[in-house]
């Protein structure tokens, strides 16, 4: 049963949609050549129509010589052939349409891989017709940019011996900028969206947004950040596809970060670092602050803009969010082995072996990162509680196979081993014990759990549309916060620590709340029922989603 569903949200369809991000290699191999497909990826389709999710994300597909697991990329207008054709691209656009499924894809606009043919011309002569599509310089250029791959990385300066000058990259030196003050790179990056749109695509993820707009090494304009250029873009999709959404990575403070969002005519969606900082320093800490605290230094944005959270994501978790107290603590108590740092600022583990496999803490991290204002993103394999594999490098432990079965390959092929794109996570978070076909088997799996949390969420349009505020639960341990919208009202009460807590959940849905019910709560309950008592007992990592109304308040005779 859906609360207060808006009948006019076509465009702002995400409000009550939940994003499942997958990369298509490591997804399903339905070749048993060991790399996943697209006619893999189509075989597998009902498993998120059942999950239930909304929209599926898609990590880079195009070719690349991956060297940056496909981030690097040679032709924007391609797909890597180990993948599939665009045949089968569109085929998967259709099988999902067909499930009321949209799909968005990677738009890596800020850089290419030095093998594209744009920037071999580039650099060919100084004469060249592409050679301003990227940034060059006589000499490196000190504008106090930043490294962002510490230990990999020493220079955004390279010296390039065919054209005697220095090219500018803000990741690895394989990775040179374009350069986006040049009018004829922004048109070819509209170009490359009108060519997806007409394919069916619902919108892109704009890799690494404030480089977009940046013009460091750009002689003839100041360093200063064009936020028109992400306006031209958003305006572009916007009038070819009304429902088309444009989500933005900028890893910033809230307030910089709401920046991307302009007046409501840039980025629709934006990451929310933040959040997901503070809530593991939360769930390090067992206290509410921190969570508390990022929830009221949220600014004001424009309605028609969300915040997209998350758990996980195919990246570092990284904290750089914190303070040093907090930050501390998170790697203390999550990444106490180096191994399992990365870069200084982040973890590179998966949250089931953080937490040690521990159901409970995992529900109400989950319950904790959709019961917040914005769009909730799953990272494949989170419905299952996946792990991860530490023996691979940099980012990449997150980013092992799918876990279908406990067969070999966890499922994910029926090839040689030896011939896998990513193995397995390790265990005891691997296939032998996590796996979608003994969980879906289950009807007590957290695969299960999940389902019934996302339908929740999805019926949830107070917190779609509403506004979050703390509520004080007189308990440092007990975070309560809560969602108005028109008259609904949504409550929710996480309880951070392993003991139980009594709290009285009339007082703090306040006076004006009425036909309070119990929707959501850990216990496997599920489903509506009044709230009858006044005082609740919360048990260890407990929580509670209630729902109800809010009476006007009644205006004084004049």
């Amino acid at each position: 049963m859906s609360l207060g569903l808006r009948m006019d949200s076509g465009d702002l369809w995400w409000k009550q949609s939940i994003l499942y991000c997958l990369d298509v290699k490591t997804f399903f191999d339905a070749n048993d050549d060991g790399v996943g497909d697209f006619e893999g990826l189509i075989h597998r389709i009902d498993h998120l129509s059942a999950l239930g999710v909304s929209c599926v994300w898609l990590l880079p597909f195009y070719q690349s010589p991956h060297r940056d697991d496909g981030y690097d990329i040679t032709d924007f207008y391609s797909i890597d052939p180990r993948y599939g054709t665009i045949a089968d691209f569109v085929a998967f656009i259709h099988a999902a349409s067909e499930r009321g499924i949209k799909v968005i894809i990677d738009l890596v606009a800020n850089h290419t891989s030095d093998e594209h043919p744009w920037f071999v011309e580039s650099r060919s002569s100084r004469e060249s017709p592409k050679r301003h599509w990227y940034i060059w310089s006589d000499e490196p250029i000190d504008e106090a940019t930043s490294i962002i791959f510490p230990g990999l990385q020493t220079t955004n300066w390279t010296f390039d011996e065919e054209s005697g000058q220095y090219y500018f990259h803000r990741f690895h030196d394989f990775q040179p900028d374009l350069n986006h003050s040049n009018r004829e790179v922004r048109e070819e990056i509209m170009q490359i969206m009108r060519f997806w749109i007409q394919l069916g695509v619902a919108g892109f993820r704009f890799d690494a947004a404030p480089f977009l707009i940046e013009t460091v090494g750009v002689h003839d304009e100041p360093n200063k950040a064009h936020h028109e250029w992400l306006r031209e873009y958003a305006a572009f999709i916007k009038r070819r596809r009304g429902d088309a959404v444009l989500v933005g990575e900028a890893n910033l403070d809230p307030k910089e970060t709401a920046e991307y969002f302009g007046d409501g005519d840039e980025m629709h969606l934006l990451y929310n670092y933040s959040q997901n900082a503070a809530l593991l320093a939360s769930l390090a800490s067992e206290e509410a602050e921190p969570l508390a605290d990022h929830f009221s230094a949220l600014p004001p944005i424009p309605e028609q803009c969300g915040w997209l959270n998350f758990a996980r994501l195919h990246d570092e978790l990284n904290m750089d969010r914190l303070d040093e107290r907090r930050k501390k603590t998170v790697f203390d108590v999550f990444a106490p082995e180096e191994n399992m740092r990365i870069y200084g600022r982040g973890l590179r583990r998966r949250l089931p072996p953080m937490l040690e496999g521990d159901r409970r803490r995992l529900e109400l991290a989950y319950s904790l990162t959709f019961a917040t204002p914005g769009m909730p993103m799953l990272f494949y394999g989170e419905e299952i509680g996946m792990g991860d594999n530490l023996d691979l490098p940099d980012r990449l432990p997150a980013r092992t196979v799918m876990q279908w079965s406990s067969a070999d390959n966890g499922g994910f092929s029926g090839g040689d081993p030896a011939d896998m794109v990513r193995p397995v996570a390790a265990e005891p978070f691997g296939p032998k014990r996590v796996n979608v076909k003994d969980q879906r088997d289950d009807p007590n799996s957290f695969l299960h759990w999940m389902q019934r949390l996302i339908t929740t969420r999805k019926e949830s349009s107070a917190i779609g549309y509403g506004q979050v505020e703390v509520v004080d639960s007189g308990q440092p341990d007990v975070l309560v916060h809560r969602f108005d919208w028109e008259t609904h009202l949504v409550l929710t009460v996480h309880n951070l620590t392993d003991q139980p807590k009594t709290l009285n959940l009339r007082r703090l849905a306040g006076e004006r709340a009425h036909n309070l019910e119990l929707e959501f709560a850990d216990g496997s309950k599920w489903g509506v029922e009044p709230v009858a008592d006044e005082e609740v007992e919360l048990p260890g990592y407990g929580y509670r989603w209630i729902r109800g109304f809010t009476r006007p308040t009644k205006n004084p005779l004049p």
